[in-house]
């Protein structure tokens, strides 16, 4: 889980405008990640805000990239001349301050995760995190659209089904690909699982994004959930069904850390939590087996010249090809 984002914030109102004048950093401890020692610190003359982290014995190759993105920087640093490892991930100007603050906690968050696998693999999950924000940023760093919110509220809820069903943590989270735009949402077992979310009182649209998504040729079995929310005044938001997930997750620290990931390549931070405010409530899923008989486009059935395609299934004339969710994880070997 993140880190709180407070004792960054207060060391860094401590330490700003504080100029040695002959530049550098001034920075002031905060509580370590294992062995190696975290401090959030100011670079003068430029005043911006940074985390030093020092790695006793872990090292980095001569050639290693280091990943940089749009409003912050990570570089090699040797604040004190001890000739340790020294790492400074440093906000750029043009960066939000708000933004880069989400960005230390959860990246602090995710060393402290790594810290029963050793120093190395603390200084590995530093860079892993950073090159997701990078990542994240060099898309835009805008709030989800209205119709990505309720898709990734439904994928959170299918991942409670999957956790209610008995699969393990670590497995269904390593399933979840969906925020890596894969075809399919969940890859489980020998098949996968597609998942479709609607807020709409009328039948139930699924829009299917291509000829890939229902191919059981490419993988098979393949399953289609529906999950549909009701739209008021109970049910939970976004930002709650995120967080009751962490909160079950918070006694394994690696799901935890998996799940963050997840949802962050999905699109999803903790700065944009205020404009997420509908609340989903959940009123039926379903499972539907994807076989013969049932309605999609894939490439063996459509015209050579057709390369892409879009389309929408109304699931709830298709009763025929449901099926249970338990069902499903026994064809598809997970328990």
């Amino acid at each position: 889980m993140a880190r709180p984002i407070d004792e960054f914030v207060a060391a860094w109102v401590a330490l700003s405008g504080r100029d040695p004048g002959e530049g550098g950093w001034r920075g002031i401890p905060v509580a370590p990640a294992g062995n190696c020692g975290l401090v959030a610190a100011r670079r003068f003359p430029g005043n911006e805000e940074a985390l030093l982290a020092c790695f006793p014995s872990a090292h980095l190759g001569l050639s290693e990239h280091l990943p940089e993105g749009r409003g912050f920087e990570i570089v090699k640093a040797d604040p004190n001349g001890d000739g340790k490892t020294w790492l400074a991930l440093s906000r750029r100007e043009s960066g939000s301050p708000e933004l880069f603050a989400e960005m230390v906690g959860d990246v602090a968050g995710a060393m402290d995760a790594a810290v029963p696998e050793g120093e190395e693999r603390v200084l590995r999950a530093m860079l892993r995190r950073v090159r997701m924000w990078q990542s994240f940023m060099g898309k835009g760093t805008r709030p989800l659209g209205p119709e990505a919110e309720v898709g990734l509220a439904g994928e959170v809820s299918f991942l409670s089904a999957l956790l209610d069903a008995g699969v393990d943590a670590e497995i269904a989270l390593e399933s979840w690909v969906g925020p890596d735009d894969a075809p399919q949402d969940f890859v489980l077992g020998n098949g996968a699982v597609e998942v479709k979310a609607t807020v709409s009182t009328v039948g139930f649209p699924a829009k299917i994004g291509s000829l890939e998504q229902l191919d059981d040729s490419i993988l098979s079995p393949i399953f289609l959930a529906g999950i549909r929310f009701a739209v008021g005044e109970s049910g939970m938001t976004l930002p709650e069904r995120v967080a009751d997930m962490e909160e079950r997750l918070a006694a394994e620290p690696a799901a935890a850390s998996a799940f963050r990931e997840r949802t962050f390549a999905a699109g999803y931070v903790d700065t944009h939590a205020d404009k997420y405010t509908r609340r989903f409530l959940d009123k039926e899923a379903h499972v539907h087996a994807v076989n013969d008989g049932f309605p999609r486009l894939v490439r063996g059935n459509v015209h050579a010249g057709v390369s892409k395609a879009l389309y929408e299934i109304d699931l709830s004339r298709l009763t025929a090809h449901r099926t249970d969710l338990k069902a499903a994880l026994q064809e598809l070997g997970v328990i």
